[in-house]
């Protein structure tokens, strides 16, 4: 079963007023041998002795956003792309990694509204981010 998530919005509103909120963070995930070689295969990413591919860093962002937030108060979700992206520093294969999150904007869109979550993709033990990206995300009621 998978964990609940660290921030929970009834609705619309909610979000909108959550502007500048720490959302709170993921689990932990180990970064597998196994995991690059299916990363690798899928998109022809050559392995490397020097960490994890940045891609696949943030590729594991999508798996870090469900377990901080939920939007009860939508009928739809759609992860609509990202803003700026960073990779400060590598994320040694066989470390662990986190997501978390501040929602840094909120926008109205036609029909509902458009959030900026700042995600940043911490090492356990490292002090600077494997990953910071802005993502976007649109909800309708």
């Amino acid at each position: 079963m998978a964990p609940s998530p660290a921030t929970v919005f009834e609705t619309l509103d909610e979000v909108r007023a959550a502007v500048g909120r720490d959302l709170g963070t993921s689990a932990w995930h180990r970064l597998e041998p196994a995991q690059l070689d299916d990363f690798a295969g899928a998109t022809g990413t050559p392995t490397s002795e020097d960490g994890v591919p940045p891609l696949l860093v943030l590729a594991l962002t999508n798996l870090f956003l469900p377990q901080i937030v939920e939007v009860r108060g939508a009928s739809m979700g759609v992860n609509y792309g990202t803003g700026e992206v960073r990779f400060p520093s590598a994320a040694p294969t066989g470390s662990r990694v986190r997501g978390g999150a501040v929602l840094v904007a909120c926008d109205e869109i036609r029909g509902g509204i458009q959030t900026t979550m700042r995600i940043t993709v911490e090492v356990d033990g490292s002090e600077g981010p494997a990953c910071v990206v802005d993502s976007l995300s649109r909800w309708y009621p």
